[in-house]
């Protein structure tokens, strides 16, 4: 980055106030009767009527629309393990994008612990404040542990994003590129380059949209992630197969399907070259990808190209997921996000891009036109109308599935943020 983009960065963050999140006061302040209402002595009676019944808490406060943003800052974008408070700026830039695109309001928190169970018990202990949890920065293995470990402590949604979001939205695009291929996802060889948590999260969830485990190679620094190395943890276990392959040249000979979510230019224009025909190539390294999109095109004229890089088409957004799936999730008061309502999101964000694009959607991004085709796969994020399909989507899957503590609202599809307390 420049020097003077990087100083517009920094001026972003510090000016005209530090920080890009404020609080809101939602009711009238103006007179004493006002104070009394808000404090003491009127502030008693929900007390007591929560006291009562904790379900009241949804009633009386702001809990059932509150998402913590909490990372250790072990695992900071591409930056590595910078600690807690280097984090900040990120979490609070997903609460901006968490009110911004679904009306939500989100406070960051950041956790000094030292180890991953003092990061569990710290969260567990504040959960009951908020009505769901985002995870975000988070360091592999380790995430899998500490999230697994909040879903069975808590009895709200916990969502790991770098994970979960990758994967719905890498999923949902993945399935659009096979099809303008004439491709089946059921069929497609799929390698993987990486083996981190938003790589083994890609990897699960698209088995639950239909891909087969034998027809995927993961591969981490070490080479293919085969069943004869002794040092797999047990998340990369889960994708050992048995193969004499061990290189990615050798993975990616006739492959369909190269997901990259590992390092900048780790896939070569000779590679992709032996890909099998009509390759679909999502390098989601970021701000470099495993392949540039010059780079892969030039390479191959009938490649379809996703990047995490908003300046070329098919962005892997993770903002395409995680507003409109906590949306959903606190409109019905789910107690978690499970596999069903993730799914639903892949195929919400796969239907969406098939759909004719607004004109408003043409005139954030100053373009003509945008075809489902080779160059968009992926709704972009300013499409208004990814609030009604995916917060819906998700909403009725988690009824259907039992995740759900309240019916599918009345108020969908929804028309603005306010219409979420009309039923």
């Amino acid at each position: 980055m420049s020097d003077s983009k990087k100083q517009a960065a920094l001026d972003y963050h510090a000016k005209p106030i530090p920080g890009k999140l404020s609080i809101e006061v939602t009711k009238p302040t103006v007179t004493s009767k006002h104070l009394a209402l808000a404090y003491s002595p009127g502030v008693a009676e929900p007390v007591r009527e929560i006291a009562k019944d904790p379900e009241n808490a949804y009633l009386y406060t702001g809990k059932g629309n509150l998402v913590a943003v909490i990372s250790n800052g072990s695992a900071i974008l591409g930056l590595g393990n910078l600690g807690p408070l280097a984090s900040k700026p990120v979490m609070e830039g997903k609460g901006v994008l968490f009110k911004r695109f679904a009306g939500i309001n989100a406070i960051d928190i950041e956790v000094d612990s030292e180890s991953p169970q003092a990061f569990i018990d710290t969260v567990a202990r504040i959960a009951d404040t908020f009505g769901g949890i985002n995870l975000e920065d988070i360091k592999a293995p380790e995430c899998f542990e500490i999230e697994q470990a909040l879903k069975e402590r808590c009895s709200i949604p916990v969502f790991h994003d770098d994970q979960h979001g990758t994967a719905i939205v890498t999923a949902a695009g993945l399935l659009n590129a096979l099809s303008i291929a004439g491709k089946h996802i059921e069929e497609a060889r799929i390698v993987c380059l990486g083996a981190g948590s938003a790589a083994i999260a890609c990897m699960k969830l698209l088995i639950a949209c239909g891909a087969r485990a034998e027809n995927m190679t993961m591969l981490d620094s070490k080479g293919v992630i085969h069943s004869g190395r002794a040092d797999l943890n047990p998340y990369k276990a889960m994708f050992a197969t048995e193969t004499e392959q061990r290189t990615l040249s050798d993975a990616i000979d006739g492959a369909d399907v190269f997901l990259g979510l590992s390092g900048p230019n780790l896939l070569s224009a000779e590679q992709l070259k032996t890909m099998a025909a009509t390759p679909v190539v999502f390098a989601c390294s970021n701000p470099d990808p495993e392949i540039h999109p010059d780079v892969a095109h030039a390479a191959r004229d009938d490649v379809i190209m996703a990047t995490g890089r908003s300046d070329y088409p098919n962005q892997v957004n993770n903002v395409l997921g995680f507003p409109f799936i906590f949306r959903g999730a606190l409109d019905v008061r789910a107690s978690e996000i499970n596999e069903d309502m993730k799914v639903a999101a892949v195929h919400a964000l796969k239907d969406l891009a098939r759909e004719p694009v607004t004109q408003d959607v043409l005139d954030a991004y100053e373009v003509e036109s945008l075809e489902f085709g080779p160059g968009y796969i992926i709704p972009t994020p300013l499409d208004a109308r990814l609030l009604d399909r995916v917060s819906s989507a998700v909403a009725q899957a988690a009824v259907d599935s039992g995740a759900a503590t309240k019916p599918f609202p009345a108020h969908y599809p929804l028309k603005r943020i306010e219409d979420v307390y009309a039923s």
